[in-house]
């Protein structure tokens, strides 16, 4: 429940604390005097955004904080996966907005976000405005009545999990016939690069050999005359550098006798005739072996000019991109030719998914079809008696022709006011008065079975006065057996039925207009409901009826 609400620099209002009882409250007080701003306020605190404007002229800030008590309502499981502070008695919410635009929000003094207090709003309190009346006519808020009223959240969850993979099968399937129909379009060019690049039996490197082959053999006689002329210089009798070495090498030999450094000179000179006498013989033999060859020289320069002719064609660099282009293409004809298999299991697939939602959305319908039962009987029981005692209501379960996220039902709320009316869907036969009426009646079966600490009609008494008023105020005060009830009216019959009241009034201090409120005593009661009977003038005759009316 809630339990204060404090409020700092809000339109009207500098300074407001104040503290609420449990059981049913009423908020009073003329038009504009504040009672839409204090409402405002509670609405920062449940997570709605936020307007600099509404700062008070010279002020830095505007703080609101509103003090729960949640001990009723197991929420420490929620506070702890959110690692919030838990504390059952005293649950926090607060608020700050700057003049510059900057909003902060606290949750017992941890940061939060805004969709973290509209998430933990939504299990503290429910805020009834007028413009929900319009909700009556909504078939998803019709939906949800029923939804709450079933106690169906876990055949809801069941539902919703084979609803996720039916439609992931969905769209798996779309993708896959999508992805077919495009790869069709292209498939014979595929197969036509495919067998183009698969004929050319590319190899990786081989692009680099065949342009050295290619250069060798367009400069064999320049290449043949190269190393004829370094076999010369090698191999010459007197003047070759082999001969010369050999005599070095003789020379070196015959002074080891006399001179024992000349070992390691004839050591390395042994290495060198050696080595050079091989390598004219390497020589020799490469210089008589190569010879031009025009038929493989044509050959090569044809084998280039196809991979050339691939690699502009395909925009690519390399043999090796070609390779990889053939591959890719080769996995893509691949895919075309399977994938009727792969489109025939998904079907299976998505046909056995949507097998399962049809049978959750039937179990689903039927626990519905047993609410709409529950709630016809029971909301005509509770608003036959304010005033339309020949009323009529029934709850038309439609089946959609595609299941939805919410199930396979389409829900219509048909009334009439009159024993012989026709039954026709609320928006279309009800006047505002009678929508206020079954609002509530609505309101009063659902809030238990939502479990809220607490919540505050605003002005549900539009089109209704009097007795009928009354017995409007009768429901909510029973509700506050239950739940906090909290009302905003200007009815005296229905401010009379509050266990408490509450009176919103505006002061002018120093040419500043300002809101406050405060809570009636017993006789405060009496004169407030005195001057809601009697208007402008008090007239003792009110009084008495203000008594009589506190004393029902």
């Amino acid at each position: 429940m809630l339990q204060s609400l404090t409020i700092q620099n809000y339109a009207l209002i500098s300074q407001l604390e104040i503290d609420f009882p449990a059981g049913f409250s009423v908020i009073t007080g003329e038009t504009g005097a504040g009672k839409s701003i204090i409402l405002g306020a509670l609405g920062l605190i449940l997570g709605q955004r936020a307007d600099a404007k509404y700062i008070q002229q010279g002020k830095e800030k505007c703080l609101i904080e509103g003090v729960f008590d949640i001990s009723s309502y197991r929420l420490e499981t929620f506070f702890r996966e959110k690692d919030w502070e838990y504390d059952p008695q005293t649950c926090i919410l607060r608020r700050e907005i700057w003049s510059s635009g900057k909003s902060r929000a606290f949750i017992n003094d941890s940061p939060a976000g805004l969709n973290d207090l509209k998430e933990l709003g939504a299990f503290l309190i429910d805020i009834h405005s007028q413009h929900q009346n319009l909700l009556l006519a909504d078939n998803h808020f019709q939906l949800q009545v029923l939804d709450v009223l079933s106690q169906n959240k876990d055949l809801k969850n069941e539902y919703l999990a084979a609803y996720k993979e039916y439609t992931v099968a969905g769209k798996k399937l779309k993708d896959l016939k999508e992805k077919i129909a495009a790869q069709r379009t292209e498939e014979d060019y595929a197969r036509f690069q495919f067998n183009q690049l698969d004929e050319a039996r590319l190899q990786a490197g081989e692009q680099t050999l065949l342009e050295q082959e290619a250069e060798m053999l367009s400069h064999v006689e320049e290449i043949k005359s190269g190393l004829y002329r370094i076999e010369q210089l090698l191999s010459a009798d007197e003047t070759g550098i082999v001969s010369s070495l050999k005599d070095a090498l003789n020379q070196a030999q015959s002074l080891q006798k006399i001179y024992t450094a000349s070992e390691e000179i004839t050591e390395r000179l042994q290495t060198a005739y050696l080595d050079l006498k091989d390598l004219y013989r390497e020589v020799a033999s490469r210089q008589e072996m190569l010879e031009f060859n025009p038929e493989r020289l044509q050959e090569v320069n044809t084998r280039l000019d196809l991979i050339y002719s691939l690699q502009q064609k395909h925009r690519l660099t390399s043999v090796e991109e070609l390779i990889t282009l053939r591959d890719r293409l080769d996995e893509q004809i691949r895919e075309i030719d399977n994938s009727g298999e792969e489109l025939a299991q998904l079907e299976k697939i998505k046909a056995a998914a949507y097998a399962q939602v049809l049978q959750s959305a039937g179990t689903l319908s039927q626990v519905r079809q047993e609410a709409a039962r529950q709630l016809e009987k029971q909301l005509v029981e509770k608003v036959s008696l304010l005033g339309m005692p020949h009323m009529r209501f029934t709850v038309r379960l439609l089946q959609k022709e595609q299941p939805d996220s919410t199930g396979q039902d389409e829900v219509v709320y048909l009334f009439s006011a009159n024993k012989n009316g026709e039954l026709k869907p609320v928006a279309q036969t009800a006047s505002g008065g009678e929508i206020s009426r079954l609002m509530l009646g609505i309101k009063a079966l659902i809030a238990g079975a939502m479990a809220l600490p607490a919540i505050i009609f605003d002005e549900i008494d539009v089109g209704v006065s009097g007795e009928i008023a009354g017995k409007m105020g009768d429901i909510m005060r029973q509700m506050g057996k239950e739940i906090q009830v909290i009302a905003i009216s200007h009815l005296p019959q229905i401010a009379a039925k509050g266990e408490s009241q509450f009176f919103v009034y505006k002061e002018e201090n120093n040419n500043l207009t300002e809101s406050h409120i405060r809570r009636l005593s017993k006789e405060e009661r009496v004169k407030e409901i005195a001057q809601m009977l009697s208007g402008a003038k008090l007239t003792d005759a009110a009084i008495e009826n203000a008594k009589e009316l506190l004393k029902e």
